[in-house]
């Protein structure tokens, strides 16, 4: 039996820190606001250009629930953001469990917070290679790795989290939380979990084709200024 095989469930779960990271920031003019309506107390964990426009969106009520990121985990963004939430901190708060003691202390002894969202959606890859002007370098700068990355840590442990991929799910979460006193529910959260991992693996899949479709000479061709 596995070490890490849960012995106890929550079927609510309260949302009180939730980690957003968005290409599409459709629909967040309500669902922000919805969220911190739901729970005052709630704290909104949030990097880059996303974190602006959620302060934007906030306006001074941001000073109390929005966090930076890189203020959270204390390591700041890397040049461009290459690396702005692939940090231990971040992955206790996605893949520790409520009721296991040996997690929770490790929350405690690194500082890290139990995360209960994840709204995360992707690079626009498949979008930038139906352009005419797309190249190899645009296409593999478009590859999203700390967005999969933390939709299926969340998607994982869909026993406590939500992983919302699909800004149409917004007002249905909204829903929910109104009603539930700002909890998800366990079947919300498994329908969650299996949108999550269906569009990551199809964001993968975009990514195989498209090297499969690339010759070695193309991609060479691309490079060969610097090479």
């Amino acid at each position: 039996m596995s070490i890490n095989t849960v012995k106890k469930i929550d079927n609510m779960v309260k949302v009180n820190t939730v980690l957003i990271s968005v290409s599409d920031k459709t629909g967040l003019e309500d669902f922000i606001p919805g969220l911190v309506k739901a729970n005052p107390n709630i704290r909104i964990l949030s990097t880059g250009g996303t974190y602006k426009h959620i302060e934007k969106i906030l306006g001074k009520k941001a000073e109390k629930v929005l966090t930076q990121v890189s203020e959270y985990t204390g390591q700041p963004e890397t040049q461009g953001g290459l690396v702005k939430t692939l940090d231990f901190k971040i992955y206790l708060g996605l893949l520790t469990e409520t009721h296991n003691k040996d997690h929770q202390a490790d929350l405690k002894r690194t500082g890290a917070v139990a995360v209960n969202m994840v709204i995360v959606n992707l690079y626009p890859f498949e979008q930038t290679i139906q352009t005419p002007e797309v190249t190899p370098e645009k296409a593999r700068g478009n590859i999203d790795i700390g967005g999969p990355c933390m939709i299926r840590a969340a998607a994982k442990n869909f026993i406590r989290v939500a992983s919302v991929v699909d800004p149409a799910d917004y007002s249905l979460i909204l829903e929910e939380l109104e009603s539930m006193e700002s909890m998800t529910t366990l079947e919300t959260r498994v329908e969650l979990a299996k949108k999550a991992f269906s569009h990551t693996a199809a964001y993968d899949l975009a990514i195989a084709n498209y090297l499969r479709a690339t010759s070695f000479v193309d991609i060479q061709g691309a490079y060969d200024q610097i090479l």
